[in-house]
């Protein structure tokens, strides 16, 4: 079997086509003709001999054959371009704008930023706390940190963290109203940041949905949701990225050891052509594996806890 690689012209012929959706894109694009792309893809076609695009009279269609090969071309061809952009501008220093959900910025990449500014002194951040999907696209942001569903188009996206969710109180609170069971949630105010989806979803795992309820207070974005709980105004549902400092400095308790998956995910987005250049590079680069160094210290800790609980027991 013949390990060489297909024409490599054809491949970037078909992948931007496939992209844009268009041969007339895709040539703009490439800065070729028309005729040039389609021969290109047609060269393609018959060197795999399968077909890879269905040509209508303004758009083309991927057929399974190429539905199957262009993620695996537009990763690689993404990479080439980091690569060689990383070698013919190697600096890393500069501005650098992150656009990131309120609260993960403010409980979680903040008090982890001294890490990269060591380690890339020559970087200069920009940081807004933000949502808006609109920003991807913006030509002034390089980075954004999303809470969603990840179905961003047109753009380089990576899942970041998925997360669980469960109650948490401050201290405070709940020396004065007890949440010794779940039915004690009836005698407290519920904070949240969405459309009560989520409460929904963990009640739901802890078989209450009946449960009678208390007031509930809608907060716009969950920093101030964890806020509200910080000062003692209700309980709140936490997540395992943002409330972990919290909770290790006591400031909040979790009362239940129930959690439950969240409904999105944090993803970083970043326009393809911001990809390429070599402070976005560094940052997401570090930004992956903060997050996996603390995936690891957590499982330690894990691990530890049910050591002890299994001492205890058996003792």
């Amino acid at each position: 079997m013949s390990n060489r690689l297909p024409p490599l012209n054809p491949l970037r012929a078909f992948e931007a086509a496939a992209r844009h959706g268009s041969v007339s894109s895709a040539a703009k694009e490439l800065n070729v003709t028309h005729g040039a792309i389609s021969h290109q893809i047609r060269t393609l076609e018959a060197a795999l001999d399968v077909a890879l695009l269905e040509r209508g009279a303004r758009r083309v269609r991927l057929t399974p054959h190429g539905a199957a090969l262009l993620p695996t071309l537009s990763t690689a061809f993404e990479d080439i371009a980091s690569a060689t952009a990383r070698m013919t501008r190697p600096s890393t220093g500069g501005d650098l704008v992150i656009s990131c959900v309120p609260a993960l910025l403010s409980l979680w990449l903040i008090p982890r930023l001294n890490r990269f500014t060591e380690q890339y002194p020559g970087v200069r951040l920009r940081m807004i706390g933000s949502n808006d999907p609109d920003q991807v696209f913006d030509p002034d942001i390089d980075v954004c940190i999303r809470y969603g569903q990840g179905s961003w188009s047109d753009c380089w996206v990576r899942q970041w963290s998925e997360l669980e969710l469960f109650p948490v109180a401050s201290p405070t609170l709940l020396n004065t109203r007890p949440l010794r069971s779940i039915k004690d949630l009836a005698h407290h105010v519920m904070l949240h940041a969405d459309d009560g989806r989520e409460w929904q979803t963990w009640l739901t795992a802890a078989k209450a949905l009946e449960l009678s309820r208390g007031p509930h207070h809608f907060m716009s974005d969950a920093r101030l949701a964890v806020e509200a709980a910080l000062h003692g105004n209700g309980v709140v549902l936490g997540d395992s990225l943002t409330a972990s400092n919290l909770m290790a400095r006591g400031s909040l308790v979790a009362p239940f050891d129930l959690s439950v998956p969240a409904i999105d995910s944090f993803y970083v987005v970043c326009r393809n052509e911001a990809k390429a250049a070599p402070i976005v590079s560094v940052f997401i680069d570090w930004l992956f594996a903060a997050r996996d160094e603390e995936d690891a210290r957590t499982e330690v800790q894990a691990a530890a806890r049910r050591s002890l609980r299994r001492g205890r027991k058996s003792g």
